[in-house]
């Protein structure tokens, strides 16, 4: 999913993204007659904001190109949450495992 900005930002709409790429996006959008020039496109899982204008647009379809790509902040996904806290517990164990080995030297 990802979300268009538009109206100076004071508008907004939920979309979905087809697929994209560096260049551009097809994204399945509700109302697609309410845009028209530039707008901003965020994929807040993938961590990703465009400022994009629209190609074209049908059947509540459009084809967007893009003019610059930036990073956005955006919440860990659950996958990687759950292999973090794996992580940490592995590191704990180790720690641990360490500390045991150097006391009995």
């Amino acid at each position: 999913g990802g979300s268009v900005a538009f109206n100076e930002r004071r508008s907004k709409l939920d979309c979905t993204i087809r697929n994209y790429s560096d260049r551009g996006a097809l994204v399945d959008l509700g109302n697609v007659d309410l845009l028209a020039g530039e707008f901003d496109l965020t994929i807040p899982h993938k961590g990703l904001a465009f400022r994009a204008r629209l190609i074209w647009r049908r059947s509540g379809r459009a084809g967007f190109a893009f003019r610059d790509h930036r990073s956005v902040p955006t919440q860990m996904t659950l996958n990687w949450a759950l292999r973090v806290r794996a992580m940490e517990r592995a590191n704990k164990a180790l720690t641990r495992r360490v500390e045991q080995l150097s006391c009995e030297r």
